[in-house]
């Protein structure tokens, strides 16, 4: 007989982790306990030697599947032997380790269970099991246990506390515990009625829906605007409200057939690894290519009306990830709008009383229910990019994300962001943490959410931030806030961030040729960089090219107006270009004498200049709408156009963008080919700086950064273009690859500077 101290680290809270343990130790007959202590598990066994042994190792290889343990220790023990083995409390007193779960999916077990119409749970909105449901948004602190949670309102019935209690029982310890007695319920709102009960208004929101009405629906993270997404009049009316005209809205789909996909692929085209992504237990929204979309107002039901995402050939597709939305998507049999429930800009609305004051000149109901939630997180973006996944927006389903940094920090450093798509980052001893998608900073209540989401992060991981990294640009609103704290501040050049995001996840390569690419961002000259060349590492990095500057006509007016970048690119080269757009002369007067007239390298700007050269898009409601329209035209044209590579002698090369402009212009060749020459031309340049710089400096890797690298087709030109040179080229792996992903490249960037 023997007794051993056993201590697992990792992703072991929420995950039913505490209960898998029980089990395992009765089934080696062990005796001993299982504690919590403050995000390690404590195991304490007495047994047989040979027992114990295999035990330690069904630790790790039958752990639960959403869990990711890491053995820390395993010592002898003196402690006092028991008869038996147990679960005993949390000790809250023990140095944390801390791991925040994210919330999830609900698993295949409860989804069967809820579908019988034998169990008491059946159509029960709220079930859930150790194994699935909402975690980081109903976590108040840690431990992780119920009293700690947005559930400690709801008293167990006698039904659901046998389950707790029962270590054979899946729910055992599972703290979102409950059930129609004793749980959350659901109420209906509209103008004229209330209906409260789960069945009743799950059965009035769907009539809603049938009447063309748009319903603002609580979920797991916060308020999805849904509407049928096959209703014209409620898209329009939808767009209207919400005062957006183009972007597009994400379709959620039912969960049916053999893979959950039959309702999905009658509209969309998956490739396998689509398939893969859209049924992860992420359940992120995912951009797929749509089939033909319906401008005809077909009664047939066969398309996806064209206006869900004007202009564009790919939809973002997603799948029920909570119980409500599958009993939601079940009745309704067939695709919903299921959008973000926010005033443009501002961050997923969570307050029951807050949707229905802010929310109520969009909606005509809302479906409630009464469980809090205690932070917002929306849906999770991403989109397959060369067969691999690449984050457009972390949020539910993967945030808060954990990952681990390439070498120990000194102290514990958070890192504010920048000005859109806002995240945060807080770094200590070698973990890091990057916080749900925020928003844009421009609005009181995303300020708001951002100091909440940095206080919140601190306080669940039990680390307070001895220092601060922000962007070096002071108009950002992250960058003024973290000036007002009374912590040291430590500023980051905005594309050395952006090139530290991809550095920082691919710590074996030492070297690296890098390109960042996006809208602006303030550069190290005091002009608004967005395509530049860099050379080196972390804290570490040498420019080496741009593209030619220009001077931006209205400055930050150009990001909804691209007719300016076009403009801009004209007047430069010495065009007498007369914009047909109202204030065009006036703008030309402005840009000739350089009043507020920036001097700008970005590509961003380069791929709006060409939407509206191209397409004719002078004026966006949305960020990227032109170059995402552009995306979408291009046809399969390998032409491309030579940039030059300038040498302006001790200074950086810069490459000539001029020698596209005629092509862009040339009314014989089809739009879908002048928008492809354009893609293959910004495409060829990476190359072929790559293949020039390889003559004067080392790299092991090309890395691509910034929100440019979005463009699903210019990434897989560059990759099929670098094979035969056998380039490697790099992107981030889970961060986000545009500004959403700063905040973890400023720890990286930090931590490569103190170096």
């Amino acid at each position: 007989m023997n007794s051993r101290k056993i201590i697992v680290t990792g992703h072991v809270q929420g995950v039913g982790f505490r209960p898998f343990v029980y089990r395992l130790a009765t089934r080696f007959r062990l005796n001993g306990s299982v504690q919590n202590q403050s995000g390690e598990v404590v195991i304490i066994c007495h047994g047989d030697t040979d027992a114990i042994d295999g035990f330690s190792l069904a630790l790790i290889s039958e752990a639960p599947p959403l869990s990711d343990p890491h053995i820390k220790s395993i010592s002898e023990t003196d402690v006092v032997k028991t008869d038996s083995f147990s679960i005993i409390p949390s000790d809250q007193s023990a140095t944390p380790d801390i791991h925040i779960p994210p919330d999830f999916f609900i698993c295949d077990d409860c989804l069967q269970e809820m579908n019988d119409p034998q169990q008491r749970r059946f159509q029960y909105p709220f079930t859930n099991c150790t194994q699935c449901g909402p975690r980081y948004t109903l976590i108040n602190h840690l431990p992780y246990d119920r009293p700690n949670t947005s559930m400690a309102g709801f008293q167990l019935c006698d039904d659901c506390r046998r389950e707790y209690e029962t270590p054979d029982d899946r729910r055992f310890h599972a703290q979102p515990l409950a059930c129609e007695k004793c749980g959350p319920q659901l109420t209906f709102v509209s103008a004229d009625k209330r209906i409260k009960g789960n069945r009743d208004s799950l059965k009035a929101c769907i009539q809603a829906l049938t009447r063309g009405q748009i319903v603002g629906i609580k979920g797991v993270g916060g308020y999805h605007l849904m509407c049928d997404a096959h209703n014209e009049d409620a898209i329009q009316t939808l767009r209207q409200r919400k005062q957006r005209p183009a972007k597009p809205f994400a379709v959620m789909f039912p969960a049916n057939g053999k893979d959950n996909l039959e309702a999905v692929r009658h509209y969309a085209e998956l490739t396998d690894r689509e398939a893969e992504l859209v049924n992860s237990p992420q359940r992120p929204v995912v951009l797929v290519n749509i089939k033909p979309f319906d401008s005809l107002h077909r009664p047939d039901r066969s398309c996806l009306p064209q206006s869900i995402a004007p202009g564009l050939n790919q939809l973002g597709v997603f799948l029920p990830y909570s119980p409500l939305h599958h009993l939601l998507l079940n009745a309704w049999q067939g695709p919903l709008i299921a959008t973000s429930g926010n005033i443009s800009g501002e961050p997923v609305i969570t307050d029951n009383q807050q949707a229905e004051q802010k929310l109520a000149t969009i909606c005509d109901a809302f479906l409630q229910h009464d469980r809090p939630i205690v932070r917002p997180a929306d849906d999770s973006v991403q989109r397959v990019v060369a067969r691999k996944v690449m984050t457009l927006r972390s949020g539910r389903g993967i945030a808060p994300l954990e990952l681990e940094l390439p070498e120990k920090i000194a102290e514990p450093v958070l890192a504010v962001g920048g000005h859109l798509k806002a995240t945060v980052a807080l770094a200590w001893d070698k973990r890091i943490v990057v916080s749900p998608h925020i928003s844009d900073l421009d609005t009181r209540r995303g300020l708001e959410i951002f100091e909440q989401v940095i206080t919140d992060l601190q306080n669940l991981y039990q680390t307070q931030a001895q220092k601060i990294v922000c962007d070096a640009h002071p108009g950002y609103q992250s960058s003024r806030w973290a000036e007002q704290q009374a912590l040291p501040v430590e500023k980051t050049w905005h594309h050395h961030a952006h090139a530290s995001v991809v550095a920082g996840q691919y710590p074996e390569i030492n070297h690296w040729l890098m390109f960042c690419w996006d809208g602006v961002g303030l550069g190290q000259d005091n002009t608004l960089w967005g395509g530049e060349t860099f050379h080196g590492q972390p804290g570490h990095w040498q420019h080496l090219a741009g593209f030619k500057p220009f001077y931006l006509p209205g400055a930050d007016k150009a990001g909804r107006e691209p007719w300016r970048s076009a403009a801009a690119l004209l007047w430069e080269t010495g065009s007498q270009y007369h914009p047909a757009i109202e204030h065009g002369e006036l703008a030309f007067q402005a840009w000739h004498k350089k009043i507020n007239c920036p001097q700008s390298s970005a590509a961003g700007r380069l791929f709006d200049a060409a939407a509206s050269l191209i397409l004719n898009i002078n004026l966006v409601s949305y960020e990227g709408q032109g170059p995402m329209q552009l995306e979408a035209v291009a046809s399969d044209c390998e032409d491309f156009i030579a940039l030059p590579l300038l040498d302006e002698s001790r200074r950086i090369d810069r490459v000539d963008w001029s020698a596209m402009l005629p092509y862009l212009m040339d009314q014989s060749k089809s739009v879908e080919e002048r928008a492809a020459i354009f893609h293959n031309s910004m495409a060829q340049t990476v190359i072929d700086q790559a293949l020039h710089y390889s003559n004067e400096y080392a790299f092991d890797g090309i890395g691509l950064s910034g929100g440019v690298f979005q463009n699903k087709k210019l990434v897989e030109t560059i990759i099929r273009l670098a094979q035969p040179h056998k380039l490697n080229i790099y992107l981030p792996a889970t961060i986000p690859v545009n500004d959403g992903g700063l905040s973890y490249g400023q720890i990286i960037e930090f931590m490569g500077i103190i170096e």
